[in-house]
């Protein structure tokens, strides 16, 4: 008898060891977000394999369990329906884009599961709170008005604004009209396309006639890349500004010949500057993978990765939804290092408001 008690000891604290802590994430891992998708996910793995690697959170490992919507919003819904209600995720974590994003809102709602990290900067995730989501990065709106405001100081007045005829490009467009209204002055022209399948023959020459000196240009990779060609092919020499979301490591390849002087908004410390705590950390353990260097996207990852691992810890062993969000819903702030400071009560999911420039060097790399 008292080697079968023992026996069954063993076993239980066998299972306990090998338990994992599930985590969800349905993003575009094929489509237009590919390539900002792994790099994202790259990111986080570096603080979550690294958190594994001692022992996980109270004995149990972290698993990422990822599936591809091909930035597809009803896609995207159904994946999150499947990650909760089968695989029995703990909390979903770094979807990318916004209308995916708010496809998933009323699953989360209806299922009580916390979302942490959505790799958007979507005032709808921000304002009003939406419960279960918790951000990680500075509003998109934040972003334009920024970028706005550095036009002005520039001197710089014919500004023209195209946008993604979407969710992410209305919001986008409305933090750009707010930088108007700050520097009282006008849009030069609004245009907008298709997301599906973008068409700038009419766009492009119209910036090129009404003499554009600056674009704020809002969409993904792909597009922003198809635009700026178009643009010069039709004779604009219009200064380029777009937000964080291409702030990619790909995005200066895809541009080609077009990268060097385009302006990118980013929601994070330069990717090398090893003086700062935040990014000498993650450039450590990226160089133990042989990860020779970073990107802004991966910093994004790393730090939503960070604040993961310290929510499960501070929600203690044997973590449960409820138990989860309700640490996130008092989450007191919490340093990723170098001051960059986290924070969530249950008025203000934020998290964090950091915002800086950047613009694409001779080399294809970021420069602040």
């Amino acid at each position: 008898m008292r080697y079968l008690i023992t026996f069954v000891v063993l076993v239980f604290y066998l299972v306990v060891a090998q338990a994992q802590i599930l985590i969800g994430q349905t993003a575009g891992y094929t489509g237009i977000v590919a390539a900002p998708v792994k790099e994202i996910t790259d990111g986080a793995k570096l603080y979550v394999d690294a958190t594994n690697a001692r022992g996980g959170v109270y004995g149990q490992k972290i698993e990422l369990i990822s599936l591809d919507d091909k930035f597809d919003p009803k896609l995207a819904a159904e994946n999150a329906r499947i990650l909760i209600e089968e695989k029995n995720v703990l909390a979903l974590f770094l979807g990318r884009g916004t209308p995916t994003s708010e496809a998933i809102l009323p699953i989360i709602e209806k299922a009580g599961v916390p979302y942490l990290a959505p790799s958007t900067g979507a005032m709808s995730l921000h304002e009003p709170v939406k419960k279960y989501v918790f951000n990680v990065r500075a509003p998109y709106q934040a972003e334009a008005i920024l970028a706005v405001k550095h036009l002005s100081t520039l001197g710089i007045t014919r500004i023209g604004v195209v946008h993604v005829d979407d969710s992410f490009g209305k919001d986008g467009l409305a933090g750009v009209l707010k930088g108007f209204e700050t520097t009282n002055a006008k849009a030069l022209f609004v245009e907008k396309y298709d997301r599906t399948k973008p068409d700038f023959s009419t766009i492009a020459p119209r910036a090129a006639k009404d003499n554009a000196q600056a674009i704020i240009f809002v969409g993904s990779t792909g597009a922003v890349s198809e635009g700026l060609k178009a643009l010069r092919a039709a004779g604009s020499t219009a200064q380029i500004v777009t937000l964080s979301n291409n702030a990619v490591g790909s995005f200066a390849k895809t541009l080609g010949e077009n990268a060097r002087g385009v302006v990118v908004i980013q929601v994070f410390p330069g990717e090398r500057n090893m003086g700062h705590p935040f990014v000498s950390e993650a450039l450590t353990l990226a160089s133990a993978k042989g990860i020779k260097e970073l990107t802004p996207s991966m910093l994004e990852g790393f730090a939503a990765a960070k604040v993961l691992v310290e929510a499960l810890n501070r929600t203690g062993p044997n973590p449960t939804r409820e138990k989860l969000q309700r640490t996130l819903e008092n989450f007191k702030p919490y340093d990723l290092g170098g001051k960059l400071v986290v924070e969530f009560t249950t008025t203000d999911h934020t998290g964090l408001r950091y915002a800086d420039l950047s613009i694409i060097a001779y080399d294809g790399k970021f420069k602040r």
